[in-house]
C-alpha cells in the first residue's frame, strides 16, 4: 500500500485550531496548488531562481484582446511545461480577454496517475 501524500498548503497557512501548519492530503489538489505558483509568482520575484514563473497578473495589463490572449496561451503554456513538466503534461491552454479580466482554461494530465485534470481561472488586475 502506498505511503499517504501529505503535503503543506499553498498559500501558507495555520490550522489555528490544532495551532500547527495546514497540510494537503490530496495529490491532484496539490498539483493544482505547484500551477497557481507558477502562474501567480512573476519571473525576478523569487531571489534564488530569477527565472522561475509566469507573471500572469501582468499579462492583465498587457494590450487587451486577441494578442494579450495568445501571449497568455503561449506565456502559460512554456512556463508549466518547463517549471512542472515532471508533474503533468499540458494538453491544452486557452486565454480568453474579457474586458479587464483573463479567462484561463488549462487541460493537463497528472502524470502520476495518468488523470485528465482541468484548472480555471479568472485573472482581474
Amino acid at each position: 500500500m502506498p505511503e499517504p501524500f501529505i503535503s503543506v498548503t499553498y498559500p501558507f497557512g495555520i490550522n489555528s485550531a490544532q495551532g500547527e501548519v495546514e497540510l494537503e492530503r490530496d495529490y491532484d489538489e496539490h498539483v493544482k496548488q505547484l500551477m497557481k505558483q507558477v502562474l501567480f509568482t512573476a519571473p525576478g520575484e523569487r531571489i534564488n531562481r530569477p527565472e522561475f514563473g509566469c507573471g500572469v497578473k501582468r499579462l492583465v495589463f498587457a494590450p487587451g484582446g486577441e494578442v494579450a490572449a495568445t501571449l497568455a496561451q503561449t506565456t502559460i503554456y512554456q512556463a508549466l511545461t518547463k517549471w512542472l513538466g515532471t508533474v503533468i503534461k499540458v494538453q491544452e491552454v486557452t486565454a480568453t480577454a474579457v474586458e479587464e479580466t483573463l479567462e484561463i482554461k488549462i487541460g493537463y494530465v497528472v502524470i502520476a496517475h495518468g488523470t485528465k485534470q482541468y484548472l480555471n481561472l479568472t485573472v482581474a488586475p
